[in-house]
C-alpha cells in the first residue's frame, strides 16, 4: 500500500456530524437567521452547496444543531447518573445532585449554553418550537425516570436550572451554587 494514499473518506452521516459540530459556535452567535452557512462549510471544508445537500435547508441544520445540544446535556445527565450509582461522587446524595453538578460544568461551554437559548429564541417558528418541545419534552422524561425524584424536586430542578441559564448567559459573579434571584436583581442594580 502507498504511504501516500489519500485519507479515509467520511461518510454522508460522519460528515454531518461534523458539520453540526462546526455549526453550533456560528448559531451561537449569530442565531438561526443570522448565521452564515459559508462560514460553517469553511470550517469544515467543504462548499455551501454540499452543506444544502446534506442538510436541505439552513433550518434543517439549526435543528439538527438544537438537537444535539440537547442530546448532549442527556449524555452529561446519563454520565452522572451512572457515577452516582457508581458511588463515584463525594458528597452528592442523588443521582438528582449528581445530574444538577453536572449541568454546572455544562455551563461552562459557552457554545452549547448560547446555542439553547437561540434555540428558545427562535420558537416563533413553528418547526423550531416542534423540536424544542420534543427535546425539552425528552430531556424532562430522562431526567424523571432516571432519578427517581418526585414531580416538586424535578420542577424545582428545572427551575434552578433556567436560573442557573440567566445567571451564566450574563455572567454573574461567582460560582453558580452562590447565584439566587437576589443576585441577578443586585446584578441589574450595579450597572
Amino acid at each position: 500500500m502507498n504511504a501516500l494514499a489519500s485519507p479515509t473518506r467520511l461518510t454522508a452521516d460522519e460528515r454531518r456530524q461534523e458539520i453540526v459540530s462546526a455549526a453550533m459556535p456560528e448559531f451561537a452567535a449569530h442565531g438561526m437567521t443570522g448565521a452564515n452557512v459559508q462560514a460553517i462549510a469553511r470550517r469544515v471544508g467543504v462548499s455551501q452547496p454540499y452543506v444544502f445537500q446534506l442538510f436541505g435547508t439552513k433550518k434543517e441544520l439549526f435543528l439538527a444543531v438544537v438537537r444535539e445540544a440537547f442530546g448532549r446535556t442527556r449524555i452529561a445527565f446519563d454520565d452522572a447518573a451512572r457515577r452516582q450509582q457508581a458511588g463515584q461522587y463525594e458528597d452528592c446524595n442523588s443521582m438528582l445532585m449528581a445530574m444538577g453538578n453536572r449541568y454546572k460544568e455544562l455551563l461552562e461551554d459557552r457554545t452549547l449554553l448560547l446555542v439553547q437559548l437561540q434555540a428558545y429564541a427562535a420558537c416563533d417558528d413553528a418547526d423550531v418550537r416542534a423540536v424544542v418541545r420534543q427535546e425539552w419534552d425528552s430531556l424532562h422524561r430522562f431526567v424523571t425516570d432516571k432519578s427517581g425524584a418526585s414531580p416538586a424536586e424535578i420542577f424545582e430542578f428545572f427551575s434552578i436550572g433556567m436560573l442557573l441559564n440567566v445567571g451564566a448567559a450574563i455572567r454573574l459573579e461567582g460560582e453558580p451554587e452562590t447565584w439566587t434571584l437576589e443576585a441577578l436583581g443586585e446584578a441589574h442594580s450595579m450597572h
